[in-house]
Order: structure tokens, then C-alpha cells, then sequence
């Protein structure tokens, strides 16, 4: 028998986070473009950040036909939040720049590359990149490398650069319930043997 979801975060209702997700409004235009496998994801953390940016937009597919729309409206730059060896480093708006429309790919390494291959104006953006050195809250799964950060977590270091001194913290607050919640659904026996123990390597 399923569970009764939220239409919303499409959480079980006993798990919504709803209450916790904030409304906040930013310079910056977000564009999540979402691969189809990462919608129905437990930990879908593209959907929360969609949910909690007033300026945010969230697509899901592999092939976006209506791309050169998306990434042209009216007063953005577009850029994709993706590294390269020629991207650039964010900085905070200087107070005559226009404001950014910040193209967050969002699913595993492959599937995002495999979104930048399908879509050609998406890869041919000019690129942008965070800071390195960032850890990562996302303790359920190990990290593909120093540095790697979920969607959401990208999305909120990004924003806090950009938009420095506003804080875009609230953001998190979803996903850190979110991980806590599947931490106790796990046990904590089981987290710490197959998550705490497998990160050290």
C-alpha cells in the first residue's frame, strides 16, 4: 500500500518538509534542468532548492526543446554553474552588473554531462565555478570528490557568493531534515557502518 505523498515536496506527508522550506527572493535567476532519474529520488535536493528560491525554475528532461527560451530571459546573463578549465570563479555583483541566470545541471556527474552532450547550447554557456575546498552536509552517500557538494548546497554557496551579505542558509534547513530523517529511518547502527565508517577512505 504506498504512502500518502505531499504534492508539493512529494514527500510521504508524515515526512513533509514544507514548514521548514523558506520563500526567499534573489537577485539571481535560478534554472535547475533536473535528469528525468533524479525526479522520483528520495534526496531530491533540486526540488527543494526550486521550492525555496522565489526566482527559481525547475525542468526535468534530457533534451530541453524550448532551451534557447529558458536560458534567454529578458535582463539575464546566462551562466552554467558546471566546471571547466576555462570557468570562471564566482564573485559578488559589482552594483552595475546585470544580474546572473545561474544554469544549475542537476543529477549524477554523468547524467549532467550527458545533459551538456544532448543539448548544445547549454554546453556552449560560458561556464562558472565555486570555490573549492567546500564540504559537504550530504552524508548519505560518499562524495565523488573533494569539493562535491549537493545540488542544493551548490546552489546556496553559489547564491551567498554572488549576493554576499545576504544569507541563503534557510535554504538548507529542508535538506538537513531531509538527511536526518533518513538517518533515523536507517537506524543509526546501520548509518554508521555503511556511510560514517565508508567515508574515511
Amino acid at each position: 500500500m504506498s504512502r500518502t505523498q505531499c504534492p508539493r515536496c512529494l514527500r510521504p506527508t508524515s515526512h513533509c518538509l514544507c514548514a521548514l522550506i523558506p520563500s526567499l527572493d534573489s537577485r539571481t535567476r535560478v534554472l535547475l534542468l533536473q535528469h528525468p532519474s533524479e525526479a522520483s529520488h528520495a534526496l531530491n535536493t533540486a526540488r527543494l532548492a526550486a521550492l525555496g528560491l522565489i526566482n527559481a525554475q525547475l525542468v526535468v528532461g534530457e533534451v530541453f526543446d524550448d532551451l534557447q527560451t529558458l536560458l534567454n530571459p529578458p535582463g539575464y546573463q546566462a551562466r552554467l554553474l558546471f566546471p571547466a578549465d576555462d570557468a570562471q570563479a564566482l564573485q559578488a555583483y559589482a552594483p552595475s552588473d546585470p544580474p546572473l541566470l545561474l544554469v544549475v545541471p542537476d543529477g549524477t556527474w554523468r547524467k549532467a554531462r550527458k545533459l551538456l552532450h544532448l543539448n548544445p547550447l547549454l554546453a556552449a554557456l560560458p561556464r562558472m565555478t565555486l570555490a573549492p575546498g567546500a564540504v559537504s552536509r550530504y552524508r548519505l552517500r560518499k562524495a565523488p570528490g573533494p569539493g562535491a557538494l549537493s545540488t542544493v548546497e551548490a546552489i546556496v554557496q553559489a547564491l551567498q557568493v554572488l549576493e554576499a551579505p545576504t544569507s541563503f542558509d534557510p535554504l538548507l534547513k529542508p535538506f538537513e531534515a531531509l538527511i536526518e530523517g533518513q538517518i533515523t529511518a536507517m537506524g543509526e547502527d546501520t548509518y554508521r557502518k555503511n556511510h560514517r565508517e565508508g567515508a574515511k577512505d
